[in-house]
């Protein structure tokens, strides 16, 4: 049984150089195939000693080609090992150096032990220092885990072709020639490519996996599989980026087709799978439509000047869910991942949260260059739950938030797991979508800030039920937002003891720079919280930042 003591030692060279040898023999073989043709039959000798050297001299090529389809074989199964292993070997350091970061060890059994563990920790701070190493630790343990799959899946791929080639499974297709055999050899020596991780595979399983393919099997992944990457949270966000983007043509025809399908259907109600019924054929055009509706309003956004990423695209929910980066996830400094609220779609909202999320980035890079700390920011627009509408979903309201934080728990834990170096990372929420954070938040995410803005409640009434670091929640509330008075979802987050609060009040900077404020006098207010130049947006952008000692406080009532 393979360990991971074994992998470690486990070399890429002398399967190259199999191959590299095998590829020597193959060519020699073919070379001489046309010198064999020359030294054929002469066409002027008849006779039964001519029909014996013909016959003998079929038996020879036929053996021939036998070698040169196995030769073949053995060189393509060869070469596609030893690049599984230089897949499988940096994953391997990515593991040893994510281990030798954060103080832990991988024993030669797979195991994972914790060397080097935080000293002198400050007491009001041992909560967080344990659940961020338990955090760490269970990722390295997932990402070993696949290690080992893949290791495993190395040693059987290559077995099989090797158990192929030694009893005689490995044939020529009937192939009239040395060329032909050497490339039906070639093809039957392919390997295939281990599939992600399935089940409840967390971020860490899916990075682990990402990380021991090689280069071409990722390319190979993304062109043919996106379905396997886009919305696989782990995966860098590059690689999501562009399999989300193969993706849009096919599902766009896909619907399209589906839609024409549809018309033709309704035109002939009276038969069909929906029994005679026009209006389920239009409840179901309906959804169609959303959902082309919304792929417009992706690519709308994605053809914007400035950097962007698809980070999440996923049309098979009841209604179209996405996420748009403004800048680049897996290279930023700091990380802002903002969750709508009530009524959010892809198709009627995503173009506004990602004008907002762009002046926010934009806000954000200039007040750390004005400080002198410089650094990069992305900024995520996150419609990737199904966020309640007005219109028919009242009583569903809570289970959405508990849905849409499992999903959302996973999208923020899935950043720093594709990322070389650990990003700062916020979250912000907007009245509904400050419920659904305030769920994700409940498990452990490794987010460093958080940000809720006009929020009816956060799903619990003690900030300790957020697993965030201490001191790093921010409130934000306009005196006039009645949605924050209501508590529909836990208590006002404004009166719970250790929270910061952020004004929403029009304010003075200490360099004189005048901030707008939010009217404490109209409930429309509840939707300016991300509105350019105002005092909350600031606040918010310090925050993302990595600059809460900034921010604007409230004042009291």
């Amino acid at each position: 049984m393979v360990t991971y003591g074994d992998v470690r030692r486990w070399r890429d060279e002398p399967l190259l150089t199999a191959e590299e040898r095998l590829k020597k023999l193959s060519d020699r073989l073919l070379g001489l195939s046309d010198e064999y043709a020359e030294m054929g039959t002469p066409k002027t000798w008849r006779g039964p000693a001519a029909d014996a050297a013909g016959r003998r001299r079929k038996t020879v090529t036929e053996q021939m080609e036998w070698i040169v389809a196995r030769a073949s074989a053995a060189r393509r199964g060869v070469g596609q090992v030893g690049d599984a292993i230089g897949g499988l070997m940096r994953g391997v350091r990515e593991a040893e150096a994510f281990a030798k970061q954060n103080g832990l060890e991988i024993g030669d059994d797979g195991s994972v032990r914790d060397v080097k563990p935080a000293q002198n920790v400050p007491k009001h701070q041992i909560d967080d220092v344990r659940r961020e190493r338990q955090r760490v630790r269970n990722e390295l343990v997932d990402r070993v885990e696949q290690i080992m799959r893949r290791a495993v899946d190395i040693d059987n791929e290559l077995t099989s072709v090797l158990n192929q080639i030694a009893y005689d499974q490995i044939k020529d297709g009937g192939a009239t020639g040395l060329a032909a055999a050497d490339r039906a050899g070639f093809t039957l020596g392919s390997l295939d490519i281990i599939e992600p991780p399935g089940g409840t595979a967390t971020p860490g399983d899916n990075a682990g996996w990402w990380d021991t393919l090689s280069d071409e099997e990722k390319k190979w992944i993304i062109a043919h599989r996106p379905d396997w990457v886009g919305n696989r949270d782990g995966i860098p966000f590059e690689a999501r980026d562009e399999a989300n983007r193969n993706r849009l043509a096919a599902e766009k025809e896909r619907l399209l087709a589906e839609r024409r399908r549809l018309v033709g259907a309704r035109s002939r109600f009276h038969t069909g799978p929906y029994g005679g019924n026009p209006a389920l054929q239009g409840r179901d055009l309906r959804a169609i439509e959303q959902k082309l509706q919304a792929i417009s309003a992706i690519e709308k956004v994605l053809a914007r000047p400035g950097e962007r990423q698809l980070a999440l695209l996923n049309l098979d929910a009841p209604r179209a869910e996405a996420a748009v980066v403004n800048g680049n996830m897996d290279k930023a400094d700091h990380v802002a991942v903002f969750t709508p609220g009530t009524g959010a779609t892809v198709p009627g909202g995503l173009g506004d949260y990602d004008n907002e999320m762009a002046s926010l980035k934009h806000r954000t890079e200039a007040e750390l260059a004005r400080h002198g700390k410089g650094g990069t920011v992305a900024t995520v627009s996150w419609i990737g739950y199904q966020a309640p509408q007005w219109t028919h979903d009242l009583p569903v309201f809570e289970g959405r938030a508990e849905e849409g934080g499992r999903k959302l728990a996973s999208f923020l834990q899935g950043i720093d797991s594709a990322r070389d170096t650990d990003a700062h990372v916020t979250a912000i929420g907007h009245s509904y979508g400050s419920t659904t954070t305030g769920h994700a938040l409940r498990q452990n995410t490794g987010v460093d800030d958080v940000v809720f803005l006009g929020s009816p409640g956060v799903g619990t009434d003690h900030v300790g039920g957020l697993k965030v670091p201490e001191g790093h929640t921010t409130v934000i509330e306009s005196g006039g937002d009645l949605v924050t008075k209501v508590g529909w979802f836990g208590r006002d987050p404004e009166d719970m003891k250790g929270v910061n609060l952020g004004s929403a009040d029009e304010a003075t900077l200490p360099d004189g720079r005048r901030l707008s404020g939010l009217s404490n006098w109209n409930p429309a207010s509840h939707m300016d919280y991300r509105k350019d130049g105002t005092t909350s947006q600031y606040n918010t952008s310090v925050v993302v930042g990595g600059m809460p000692e900034r921010m604007v406080r409230t004042k009291e009532w």
